[in-house]
């Protein structure tokens, strides 16, 4: 599964995604630039806030749920429903996933074909002493990455990040696997097999 990702999206970029959907670009200090953002890092998520958006920094994965537990960094949207659930969409350039049995493991990177930004449909959650984390929602893989793993993020082009925000549109067609040609793979590092 996807626990390794880019933020390469330029300030520029960014202000154009929002702005095409028509709502404030407000403050976009929290779009950090990393060739890998991992587990326990920090990346740049979109939330609804106030009458309508803001980019915070958040802890990728929530807390683990119990003692010697790992923390939940992906979670299935199979069969699920997220109404009332704190949606959210993690800006990125492209992700990443991994195969082979040795490591370095052959890294693979997923990247939109016609934009160089996208986002993953997610979850946040804030605990106690007011620390913010998120999770990235998964499906079945689509034809672009089915090769390579046997489950994907959902990915979210710019135009859908305000419909699984808000829930404009249903569930079921955001949390999908895009058709085929819409992802560019390339492999970023060969392994050892």
């Amino acid at each position: 599964m996807c626990n390794d990702y880019e933020q390469h999206v330029t300030h520029a970029q960014y202000t154009r995604a929002i702005e095409a959907l028509e709502l404030a670009a407000g403050d976009n200090s929290a779009l950090i630039r990393a060739d890998d953002i991992r587990i326990g890092d920090m990346g740049p998520v979109l939330r609804a806030g106030g009458n309508g958006v803001e980019l915070v920094l958040m802890r990728f994965g929530f807390p683990p749920p119990r003692p010697k537990a790992g923390p939940i960094f992906n979670f299935k949207s199979d069969g699920r429903h997220f109404a009332d659930s704190r949606r959210c969409v993690v800006v990125l350039s492209g992700f990443f996933e991994f195969t082979g049995s040795k490591y370095p493991k052959t890294k693979h990177r997923f990247g939109l074909k016609d934009s160089p930004i996208m986002g993953i449909a997610g979850l946040w959650s804030q605990d106690e002493d007011g620390a913010l984390s998120f999770t990235m929602l998964t499906t079945e893989p689509g034809p672009d990455i089915a090769p390579i793993h046997n489950r994907q993020v959902c990915v979210l082009r710019p135009e859908h990040w305000a419909a699984w925000l808000f829930l404009t549109q249903p569930e079921e067609e955001l949390l999908r696997p895009l058709p085929a040609g819409s992802l560019v793979v390339d492999v970023v590092r060969e392994g050892r097999d």
